[in-house]
């Protein structure tokens, strides 16, 4: 109690005994009973008999600069800039940003005495936190927020930083020539020139734009990042129960959703090129998982091969020994790719006549094996492939993913 005596003279002199209670409590946590701050800096007082001798103090805390008694008011000028906001939300974080002098005040007297304590941002967050979810009946959340609300005493303003939503689902895309996400023109790069019609685009839609319309209408959002479980080329279709997807949605002002309405609406916005399933709010942790899992997946594809020679089924029974397909960064996507070597497994192959020079080709493999190059060799880039093992030149005429196996 000693120790406890003299470090608060030693503050008392530092603030010549301008300091609030909760800036005086702070300081000694756990050491001093008290529900709170307030209370364990007015029991520090009373019982070093100070509280006489700081009958008469005036001043604003010579630390806080009397911030704790405005916090009532901080806690309505919040709560009036949420409601003119007409933000939807059922969580929320508030931070504060301080005066660079208030910070190094408290940190001076923490240097001269050798003190290490909870600081006052974090007791400011505290209590403002708990104002907050009493008189919004919300509840405060540290890892994912709706959202974030920052009062700063540097400028008096309110900031509110609305977080995004996140949907999860699949999609299947039902039609060839377009892409999974929008396309910057190669010209202007999105700027808008004659070469894109003024549009900054190569297509004029794409997977994304088709689905993200309907959810920023509804969410009243601003707009979206699409993060898919890899993706497909243009001129592929992507079937069967579809390609797992997280749509992010940034700055959402409506986060209840009606999903299933919501699901409706963008299948006949859509009109048969797009269709969404099993639609379900996420964390932004499923962001990066479903983009991760592109790789650890196996895939189902169902190919058109044409091939220069004439070929027969019993041609095509060797097939059956595709198993380990050592695949070098095919020349196509060398620009944006790593050149390197990746060994993939084919797990099932099945393959029919179509005509003398075409067979259609379904096949099981790992996700990131490039099917076309599979098939043409890609200047034996891909080794074994199917021109190789037919020791006839192979192209793949049309292909469809039919199943993304997470």
């Amino acid at each position: 109690m000693d120790d406890i005596k003299d470090q608060t003279i030693e503050i008392m002199k530092i603030t010549n005994g301008n300091i609030c209670n909760r800036c005086l409590g702070r300081n000694f946590y756990p050491k001093i009973s008290g529900k709170d701050n307030q209370e364990r800096g007015h029991n520090i007082k009373n019982s070093l008999t100070l509280g006489k001798s700081l009958a008469g103090k005036s001043k604003e805390c010579y630390i806080c600069e009397d911030i704790f008694e405005t916090l009532k008011n901080d806690v309505e000028h919040i709560i009036d800039e949420i409601n003119s906001s007409r933000i939807e939300f059922s969580n929320f974080l508030v931070g504060c940003r301080l005066p660079t002098e208030i910070l190094e005040k408290e940190k001076s007297i923490w240097d001269k005495i050798g003190l290490t304590s909870e600081s006052i941002k974090k007791e400011i967050n505290r209590e403002l936190g708990k104002a907050l979810a009493l008189k919004m009946n919300k509840e405060v959340e540290f890892e994912n927020p709706n959202v974030v609300v920052m009062m700063d005493y540097t400028n008096a303003k309110v900031d509110i930083q609305i977080n995004p939503l996140f949907i999860e689902g699949r999609y299947r895309k039902l039609m060839r020539g377009i892409p999974q996400t929008r396309w910057p023109c190669r010209k202007c790069r999105g700027k808008g020139c004659e070469y894109c019609d003024f549009t900054g685009k190569m297509y004029p839609e794409s997977v994304e734009e088709l689905i993200a319309k309907k959810v920023i209408l509804a969410s009243k959002g601003q707009e979206s990042r699409f993060h898919g479980a890899g993706r497909e080329d243009i001129d592929v279709r992507m079937l069967g129960r579809g390609r797992p997807f997280v749509l992010e949605i940034k700055e959402p002002k409506i986060r209840d959703l009606n999903l299933k309405e919501l699901t409706e609406k963008i299948n006949e916005h859509c009109q048969g090129k797009v269709e969404v399933l099993n639609l379900q709010l996420v964390g932004k942790e499923r962001r990066s998982g479903v983009k991760a899992s592109s790789t650890e997946t196996s895939k189902t594809y169902r190919a058109v091969v044409e091939v220069e020679k004439p070929i027969s089924n019993d041609d095509l029974k060797i097939l059956n020994t595709l198993k380990i397909i050592h695949q070098r960064t095919p020349i196509r996507v060398s620009h944006r790719r790593a050149d390197k070597i990746r060994i993939r497994e084919v797990k099932e192959v099945e393959s029919k006549i179509i005509d003398s020079n075409h067979f259609e080709l379904t096949i099981n493999c790992e996700g990131g094996l490039y099917i076309k190059e599979l098939i043409s060799g890609d200047e034996t880039r891909t080794k074994p492939s199917i021109t190789s093992l037919l020791e006839n030149q192979a192209t793949c005429a049309d292909l469809d993913v039919l199943e993304v196996n997470i």
